[in-house]
């Protein structure tokens, strides 16, 4: 049992940090360091985020599995004790002090595998099964070392509350024992002296540097200025923990469990309960950790996160992400090998901690994530599924806020489409908008959030300390560029009020044409929301446009693939620090897109969620990266970019069980996949991200089919090389289906184009397409 791990180090105190803490809004998360958000891969075996293998002299040896041999082989051979150490965890067992290069099989009650120990004499064995009699042989010697057998235990075996009990956790940098005997590292930051606690505890859990001592993490430092117990603590293989990392193994899910209930048994924990804060990758990790359902944790405030692996980020469409994925990738391969990041050499080398100095010798066995690229190209759902949180989100049951851009330029803004799929929490507020990735910190976001930890955490009604206040549009300032944003006024007088109204509000609430407001032009602020008890709203219904009837529809057209566009990126037209606000939208190329247009709407109506292009499409090749958008062309003659989809035409088989009248649910399957038929039109329908946004009367939606790249902030595309061959629509086959709501008040006047955040604006220029000869 780990007893007083924890060693006091100096820590910055809330009144000191008031000019750090909403710093975090400018670099919250960004792919050029390590606080980026995290790109998502569909395999447990295979966080794949680089189109190329990375260098895998210090990365984990790949692993053969036979479940033909399970459990047995033709003719047991001698066997003499081995000098390697073996450990078991859930679905996991390690193989340490092994001589390097050996061969090693293990064998137990599930599948075959065999490994090579690499050249640090590890070896670690994944997705074992639980179960008795699991065993480590060399067989390629006679006879052969074999370790003792072992026991590998159920993701759900969790220890008992004694083993929590027993972790005395203290003030400073220190570590957290886990169920396996993994140590991970642990910053905790109290807001006054630790005999005057008990105070109400958040943790921030990532793979990035929550943990480290020197430089806070800001997003959680918010709730230091508020009063709060903050706890950073680095994921298994990540800064100071031991362990080797894989993006979102199981094994992290259940840590998350460990962590929370260890920090919740300590006496400064106020009601030995917490909560769990972050954006992004510490955002995801909550729904991770809250499915496990630790018992001592009491609310969770995911913000900009993913809802399917696959889908999400890495390959939308089928499409590898090979711009923001992939640079994530190569930063946390490199940030997470043994002694990669700076902090961790600090602790090392300057404080002399000999626990993190031991934790680095597992990264050896890091998931190599370039390998694990190339094995994500198709879906299965058994490796896809546990990566996905709209899986799993069903089984969280504690009161929950979430948020989240439909622009994201990281996680992009598939997230509203598992909304539904929180069935089991007693409380849930969404915050939905358009904009960039760290808008989930703006005000109206990080107000909702303290309201919602104030509640069920910290059982109090919910205030913003007058400290919070005062500096906030400072920072706000230095994040955004723009001056007077201000934190929302408190709304309650008492916990009861409070209580019983977030109750009874509606759970989805939209804010419209955020950094329009001309209070505060620029920011994260919006002109208008609009709530809904629901998502999608039931009040919404869809309106469907025979492509043939539009504006361009008059005939098949064509147009010609670009495969340069794919690299093209949405960047600042400016150098005020902001780059989600001004954004450069290029024109279109005559000849490389097709174009359709309404007629002007009749009244003001808002999309609200995914959309629905079904194309009769044929192409000279055998198959087609497609790229939909839709804008908004506004009587003042701009064009607003709105949203994007993008689909392989290969991949264009349905579940049809998933599949509805606004969102096709792709398989995304090798079975499934299938080239295009060599001289006919065939049906592609294309899933449009989900988007919150209003069409004001007299405007004109159009709607542009061309190759994927140029409208996003990060995000580029491995396409097909198919430069300048062509690809065909027969417009009067095809379709455009998305939701609406009317009734939706906004201000008459259009949002201004150059502030409006994630959503650039253009000259609108008449197009004309490329017709084809009946």
């Amino acid at each position: 049992m780990l007893r007083s791990r924890f060693t006091l180090q100096p820590t910055v105190r809330p009144a000191t940090v008031v000019i750090l803490s909403l710093s975090l809004l400018a670099v919250a998360c960004s792919s050029n360091d390590e606080d980026a958000a995290p790109p998502v891969d569909e395999n447990s075996d295979t966080s794949a985020v680089t189109d190329e293998p990375a260098d895998s002299s210090s990365a984990a040896t790949s692993i053969d599995t036979d479940a033909d041999d399970a459990g047995s082989s033709a003719s047991e051979p001698a066997t003499i004790p081995a000098d390697f150490a073996t450990a078991a965890a859930a679905g996991q067992i390690t193989v340490t002090g092994a001589t390097p290069g050996t061969e090693l099989t293990l064998r137990g009650p599930g599948a075959e595998q065999v490994g090579a120990v690499d050249g640090s004499g590890n070896l670690l064995f994944r997705q074992v099964e639980p179960g008795e009699g699991w065993q480590v042989l060399a067989l390629g010697a006679d006879p052969a070392p074999s370790s003792d057998e072992v026991r590998v235990p159920d993701f759900d075996e969790h220890p008992d509350q004694a083993f929590f009990d027993g972790q005395e956790i203290g003030e400073g940098f220190g570590y957290i024992e886990m169920r396996d005997g993994t140590l991970l590292s642990a910053t905790v930051r109290l807001p006054g002296p630790i005999e005057d606690g008990p105070y109400p505890t958040v943790i921030e859990y990532s793979g990035y540097d929550p943990s480290s001592p020197y430089e806070i993490e800001p997003a959680i430092n918010i709730y230091g200025l508020l009063g709060w117990a903050t706890v950073g603590v680095n994921m298994r293989g990540s800064g100071c923990s031991g362990g080797a990392f894989d993006y979102f193994e199981p094994m992290q899910s259940i840590d998350g469990y460990d962590v929370v209930e260890a920090i919740a048994a300590q006496d400064w924990v106020y009601e030995n309960h917490v909560g769990m804060v972050g954006i992004s990758y510490s955002g995801i990790s909550q729904l991770f950790v809250a499915q496990t359902q630790p018992p001592s944790l009491a609310a969770i405030t995911p913000i900009s996160v993913i809802e399917d692996s696959y889908r999400s980020v890495v390959w939308p469409g089928g499409i590898y992400n090979n711009g923001f994925a992939k640079s994530w990738g190569e930063s946390r391969q490199g940030a997470n090998e043994a002694y990669g990041s700076a902090w961790v050499n600090q602790r090392i080398d300057e404080d002399g901690d000999d626990i993190c100095d031991a934790n680095q010798s597992l990264r050896s066995q890091n998931r190599d994530l370039g390998e694990a690229a190339a094995a994500t190209a198709f879906w299965t759902d058994a490796e896809g599924d546990p990566l996905s949180p709209r899986t799993f989100v069903d089984r969280i049951t504690i009161p929950t806020f979430l948020a989240g851009s439909w622009q994201d330029e990281q996680t992009g803004g598939r997230f509203a489409t598992m909304l539904d799929d929180f069935t089991g929490t007693p409380v849930f507020k969404a915050h939905l908008y358009n904009g960039a990735h760290a808008d989930s910190l703006g005000p109206q976001s990080l107000a909702a959030a303290i309201e919602l930890l104030d509640i069920y955490v910290a059982e109090r009604a919910p205030q913003v300390s007058p400290l919070v206040r005062l500096g906030a549009p400072a920072l706000y300032e230095s994040a955004f560029g723009v001056g007077g944003i201000e934190l929302p006024p408190d709304r309650f007088a008492s916990l009861e009020e409070a209580k019983a109204t977030l109750e009874s509000e509606p759970a989805i609430t939209v804010f419209l044409e955020s950094g329009a407001n001309p209070a505060a032009l620029g920011a994260p602020v919006p002109r208008e929301s609009v709530s809904f008890e629901q998502w999608p709203p039931s009040a919404a219904e869809a309106v469907s446009w025979n492509l043939g009837d539009l504006t361009g529809g008059e005939s098949t057209a064509a147009f010609t693939v670009d495969v340069a566009r794919s690299q093209l990126l949405t960047k600042a037209a400016d150098d005020d620090g902001d780059e989600f606000e001004n954004l450069q939208w290029e024109p279109l190329q005559a000849g490389k897109a097709i174009v359709f247009e309404t007629e002007p709407f009749a009244e003001h109506l808002m999309l609200t969620g995914s959309g629905r292009l079904s194309l009769s499409l044929q192409a000279d090749e055998a198959d087609a990266d497609l790229q939909v958008t839709i804008s908004e062309v506004r009587p003042d003659g701009l064009e607003m970019y709105v949203q994007s989809g993008w689909l392989r035409a290969s991949h264009r088989a349905l579940d049809e069980a998933e599949t509805s009248e606004t969102l096709p649910w792709h398989l995304f399957t090798e079975a499934a996949n299938e080239p295009l038929p060599d001289g006919t039109f065939t049906q592609v329908d294309v899933a449009i991200f989900p988007a919150g946004h209003v069409f004001r009367a007299g405007s004109v939606l159009r709607l542009i089919v061309d190759s994927p790249g140029g409208n996003r902030n990060l995000w580029a595309f491995d396409v097909l090389g198919f430069d300048g061959s062509e690809v065909r629509i027969d417009p009067a086959a095809s379709s455009l289906t998305l939701p609406f709501v009317s009734g939706v008040e906004v201000p008459a006047e259009h949002p201004d184009c150059e502030h409006t955040r994630s959503q650039p604006c253009r000259p609108w220029l008449p197009y004309a397409n490329t017709l084809i000869a009946e």
